[in-house]
Parts: C-alpha cells; sequence; structure tokens
C-alpha cells in the first residue's frame, strides 16, 4: 500500500526531473432558474471561462437567445431528465444550442467541443412557424453524446460547414462522434450533415435513436468516411437514411422501421446512396421495413438504393434484410447508374421478401458476386 512518504518520495522524484503537481480546475455550475434570465446566464459563464474548462448544467433552463458553444470546452449536463433546456415562448431562434463560429460566421472551422447528458426542448407549439435546430454544430474532433433532442421545429441536430449567414469553410472539420443520443418530433431532418462543400468527413454517426423526422431521418451532403451504424430510425416522413457522396463510407447495422410515411406523393427510399467514384464502400446487415405499409398510391418506394455521382462506384451491398408492405409499389434492392457513370455492386446475401419488384438493375451496373 502507497503511503503518504511514498508519494511525497514521488513527488520529490517528478519536481526534481520539472514535473509538478496541478490542481484540476473545479467545474463551473450553472443553475438553472427557469426563467428569461437563464440564456445571458449561460452565456456569460461560457464567455468568463479559460479553455479546458468543463461547464455543468443544473437543472431547468428557459431558453430566450441561442446558447454559444466556445471552443476546447466540454459541456454537460447533470442527466437527460435533470438539465433541461427549453426554447422559451415566443423567442423563434435559429438554433437553441450552437457553436460559436457558427454564430459569428467565420471562415474556419471551431475547435473542439463536447455535450453530454441533457434535453434540448425546442417548444414547437409555444414558437409556430420558427425553424430551430436543437444543437448547430461547426467544430471539428467533438463529440455528441447522450443527449435527447425534442420538438424542433428544423432539425434536431446539424452538423454544418456554413455560417448562420451562409459562410462556407475554407478548412475541414473531420472526426467527431455522434453517438447514444434520442432526437424526435423534428421539423425537418432528425440529423442533417450539410456541406454543399468538401469539409464534413470523417464522422461516426452511431447508436442514435431518431423518431418523428418532417423529412428525412438522417440526411448527408456529404458522407465520405463516415461509418453510419447500429442507429434506429422510425416515424420518417420522407427516406430514413439520405447519404450523398459515398467515399469510403460505412452504413452497417441500422434498424429502419419505415419511410415515406405521409400523404405527399414521391419517392423514398430505406436507405438511399450515391456513391463518388475512386473508393469502394460498404452497405451491410441494415434492417429495412415499411410498417407504415405504402400507404400513398401515387409514391414509389425502395428499400435500399444506390448510385452513384461521378466516374465508377463500387459499393459491398450485402447480409440486409428487407421486407415490404406487400403492395405493387415496392423495390427491394435498386441499383443505377447515370450516364457516362458506372457502378459495380458486389450484391449478396441480401434478403428481399414482400416487394413487388425484389431488385432492379439499370444501365451501366455491373453485379459482382466478389471472391
Amino acid at each position: 500500500m502507497m503511503t503518504w512518504r511514498g508519494l511525497a518520495l514521488i513527488g520529490f522524484l517528478l519536481w526534481g526531473a520539472g514535473a509538478e503537481f496541478v490542481r484540476a480546475a473545479e467545474p463551473i455550475i450553472v443553475v438553472g432558474t427557469n426563467t428569461p434570465a437563464d440564456a445571458a446566464a449561460i452565456n456569460a459563464a461560457i464567455a468568463a471561462s479559460p479553455e479546458g474548462a468543463e461547464i455543468i448544467f443544473r437543472g431547468r433552463f428557459l431558453i430566450s437567445q441561442t446558447v454559444r458553444l466556445l471552443g476546447h470546452r466540454s459541456y454537460r449536463g447533470e442527466s437527460r431528465t435533470g438539465t433541461v433546456l427549453s426554447q422559451a415562448d415566443g423567442a423563434n431562434l435559429g438554433a437553441l444550442v450552437a457553436s460559436a463560429g457558427y454564430l459569428d460566421d467565420a471562415p474556419w472551422t471551431g475547435t473542439p467541443v463536447a455535450v453530454r447528458h441533457l434535453t434540448l426542448n425546442g417548444n414547437r407549439k409555444g414558437n409556430p412557424g420558427a425553424q430551430t435546430a436543437g444543437l448547430v454544430l461547426r467544430s471539428w474532433l467533438s463529440v455528441v453524446e447522450d443527449v435527447c433532442i425534442t420538438s424542433m421545429g428544423g432539425d434536431g441536430l446539424r452538423l454544418t460547414s456554413r455560417s448562420a449567414k451562409g459562410v462556407g469553410l475554407k478548412n475541414s472539420q473531420v472526426n467527431g462522434r455522434i453517438s447514444g443520443n434520442f432526437i424526435e418530433n423534428s421539423g425537418r431532418h432528425g440529423v442533417f450533415i450539410e456541406d454543399p462543400g468538401n469539409s464534413v468527413t470523417d464522422w461516426i454517426l452511431s447508436d442514435n435513436w431518431i423518431a418523428g423526422s418532417g423529412a428525412d431521418g438522417i440526411h448527408m451532403d456529404n458522407a465520405a468516411g463516415w461509418v453510419v451504424e447500429r442507429n434506429h430510425i422510425y416515424g420518417v416522413l420522407h427516406t430514413a437514411i439520405y447519404a450523398h457522396r459515398l467515399f469510403g463510407t460505412s452504413i452497417c447495422d441500422n434498424y429502419i422501421e419505415g419511410f415515406g410515411e405521409t400523404d405527399e406523393a414521391g419517392t423514398w427510399c430505406g436507405i438511399e446512396a450515391i456513391a463518388q467514384g475512386g473508393a469502394a464502400s460498404t452497405i451491410a446487415h441494415n434492417r429495412i421495413f415499411n410498417f407504415g405499409g405504402e400507404k400513398q398510391p401515387a409514391s414509389t418506394y425502395r428499400y435500399l438504393a444506390v448510385s452513384v455521382k461521378y466516374g465508377t462506384g463500387l459499393v459491398v451491398v450485402t447480409g440486409n434484410a428487407l421486407r415490404g408492405a406487400g403492395t405493387p409499389r415496392g423495390t427491394g434492392l435498386y441499383y443505377t447508374a447515370p450516364e457516362k457513370t458506372a457502378l459495380v455492386v458486389a450484391s449478396s446475401g441480401n434478403a428481399v421478401c414482400e416487394v413487388n419488384t425484389p431488385r432492379l438493375v439499370g444501365a451501366g451496373v455491373r453485379l459482382d458476386s466478389g471472391l
């Protein structure tokens, strides 16, 4: 057993080697009053905090201005039920919580943040017509986990390369993780990866529950380098997972209960993936159903659709389980390549049943059984 004398000796040796004992900084605790003063108090505490600080939110907060997240800090509540940030009636915010670089229209991505263990409530009923996003991130190497995001008029969580006024990034925004969150009742997308350029790549989106999205469950302008796995998606009006610009992407082990659950006519997909040439991607072991029943007679329902943006796309599609609603409107596997492109699909071991067309292979597509 180490005694205080032993510890003192170690301290002496470390000091002699140039090290010193440093007391860890105390966390900064902000206590909610559930009044309109809460947002200003949070922002003042964050603005006064040093880099490396941990800001802890305790209790219930009424948010009347967007909470600004400075980089090189972590933000956490005490639990999803114990810490709740709710938008005040009539606040009509663009975002409930957002990266400072997004709000300041900076051309460079923000430094890392971590957000954990709290609830963000957009209060749609008290802000009718507002396109509020719950959490807007514009920073790299960041983490969002164990967060409940509910009742937003816009997107639940938006990871973006654009600022509030549309300024694009001049650098990359990579290497983050969004995991273990519950995102429900979003007016648009549950999770939106907004990247008209090529900045937001190589993240992990895993183990999330995404329910009741007004448009897509997960909508990715740029899926390059992403790992999208073990997400459970249901109650989706349009497409469950839209993944544009696959490039070394993995979309695996997701559970999709339904898609296209709207009276609006259109083409809706369980997974819609558009590959890029020059790399290979994997779509494997997803379970895709439509318990909503393909109810719109004028709509087309594609359970797993793969296409290509440019060049020759290479995608492995294996071990997926697709079960339709038994109507004339469903296609299980849908593979196409626009003119002047090509698509190679290693398609094997997929279970497809109760759809009108089990597999459609368009011109320019070559099926490969693999080795």
